[in-house]
């Protein structure tokens, strides 16, 4: 090679290294990076999800070591059972009640952090904080704040002068102390996802609305509400499959009891007491994949009202 020429650059084959060997990338040694999490996922989410399936065409017990094929007998059988849907509406009633606050609430706190109001990061930092306690200290938490005779709550009522209130005594008030828990619990997750679209919005488009004289309340109803559609829908999505999903702040906050009445009681609590309190895995497993099939077909029904709304 002569001075001031310059070596073309070598080809390498697709799929070996540059030194000669099999590449572990785009080869066959790529499936060793993944098999670890494929053992794992197997493991832990495939094979109980199987065994699962299997186990609610049995009349499984813990408490004996035999059982029989009964087919769809456990599913025939729930379909008539009343605690279950009475359960399950209470979980559907949750769902509803919970869903509406965490929406509305954490929109709200967002629009009042983006107004640049003095000392952000605190704010950011108490509405987010909740989120990352723990259920246990959140229940426990709330079962002083609750309690009939030394509560903050009925505190503050008996200080307005008004009447205290059973939060968990009364079997029309247990569901909504629930309510009232997980809002405060979870609201902060909501407020971040709203806050990162909020910041996403270009401040000229404000800044236009201000030049044609729009007010604020005319630029949130016009600007900043039509371009957080896809944020709420994402939100309304998570919460509902999120409140769906109750059971440990329920179980926990009355101490397995399932509130006064059995008022608080979620479709849940209600699959654990059979499976491992009256030690009917069978039934059990069939009750709660019959709710697994629910939830699956509530978020189709939300993923195509979401995707109308977009169009």
């Amino acid at each position: 090679m002569t001075a001031g020429t310059v070596a073309a650059p070598s080809r390498v084959a697709p799929g070996t290294a540059a030194r000669g060997g099999p590449s572990l990338v785009g080869g066959r040694g790529g499936i060793w990076f993944v098999l670890p999490f494929l053992l794992v996922y197997a493991a832990f989410v495939l094979w109980p999800l199987v065994y699962g399936l299997g186990l609610s065409f049995f009349d499984t017990s813990v408490v004996r070591d035999e059982s029989q094929f009964v087919g769809l007998a456990n599913y025939v059988r729930l379909f008539s059972d009343p605690e279950v849907w009475r359960t399950l509406g209470v979980t559907v009633l949750f769902t509803i009640g919970s869903t509406i606050p965490l929406v509305a609430v954490a929109l709200m706190m967002a629009l009042l952090v983006q107004t640049r109001v003095r000392g952000q990061w605190f704010w950011r930092f108490a509405y987010f904080a909740p989120f990352l306690l723990p259920v246990a200290t959140v229940a426990l938490i709330w079962q002083w704040l609750f309690s009939g005779d030394y509560g903050l709550l009925n505190g503050v009522l008996s200080g307005l002068g008004l009447p205290a209130v059973g939060w968990l005594t009364e079997p029309d008030i247990g569901l909504w102390s629930v309510v009232i828990l997980t809002v405060w619990w979870t609201v902060g997750f909501n407020f971040l996802l709203y806050l990162a679209a909020l910041q996403a919005i270009p401040a000229q488009l404000y800044e236009a609305a201000e030049i044609d004289g729009a007010g604020g309340w005319r630029r949130l109803f016009s600007i900043t509400l039509p371009l957080l559609n896809r944020t709420t829908g994402l939100v309304v999505v998570l919460q509902v499959l999120a409140s769906l999903k109750l059971f440990d702040q329920a179980y926990i906050l009355f101490q397995a009891t399932g509130g006064p009445g059995g008022s608080a009681t979620p479709i849940l609590q209600y699959v654990y007491d059979t499976g491992f309190v009256d030690y009917r895995l069978g039934y059990a497993s069939a009750i709660s994949y019959m709710f697994f099939v629910l939830i699956i077909l509530i978020a189709l029904v939300q993923a195509r009202l979401s995707r109308r709304s977009e169009l």
